[in-house]
């Protein structure tokens, strides 16, 4: 299988700045190191969508805080880190483009124990479900590579994962907390 990657072969692959698709704590994600730029922008080329941010995910929350994610967000929600919560909060930096101008992005701590390792050799990672915008998250490595072809550097096969939902989605905005998607964690709205 063409681009198929180990998860060592991965990691290279990110840390040199390439854009792949990996099994993530919840589905298929289309994946880049959030400190990479070029690297991000290549990303949401390849997702064709703008103004709409994806995930980034973190082995802990100070990788979060040293992308300069704000600390009293990170703290209202940490009883739900790490696991499958995404947490949109207000957002902006000019040294990368996570939150796609918008001015707000999505974050997650996971819990899965093998991205954990991934995440601490590569830091943060963007994500966005592999699949192409309105199209199903792609459940293995053959549907992903429909998507995408030849237009990402590699493919990690973790096998089927149909039985996976995404993360739950969660805003925070002040001291209110809104359940914007229920997902994997169910919250009382």
């Amino acid at each position: 299988m063409k681009n198929t990657a180990t998860v060592e072969e991965a990691i290279a692959s990110l840390k040199a700045g390439g854009v792949g698709v990996l099994p993530t704590d919840t589905v298929y994600g289309v994946v880049a190191r959030a400190a990479d730029r070029e690297a991000v922008k290549r990303l949401y080329g390849l997702k064709r969508r703008e103004g709409k941010p994806g995930t980034v995910v973190a082995a802990n929350a100070q990788q979060l805080k040293d992308l300069g994610v704000d600390e009293r967000y990170l703290k209202q929600v940490e009883q739900y880190w790490p696991g499958a919560v995404s947490v949109e909060t207000p957002y902006h930096s000019d040294d990368n483009d996570l939150d796609q101008g918008t001015g707000h992005c999505a974050w997650r701590v996971v819990a899965d124990e093998g991205l954990r390792r991934v995440l601490e050799q590569t830091g943060p990672l963007q994500t966005s479900s592999a699949n192409h915008a309105g199209e199903p998250s792609a459940t293995g490595v053959e549907m992903a590579r429909a998507y995408f072809g030849d237009e990402v550097d590699f493919y990690v096969d973790g096998g089927d994962l149909s039985g996976r939902l995404p993360s739950t989605v969660i805003r925070v905005d002040g001291e209110r907390i809104e359940v914007k998607r229920q997902g994997a964690v169910k919250l009382a709205s």
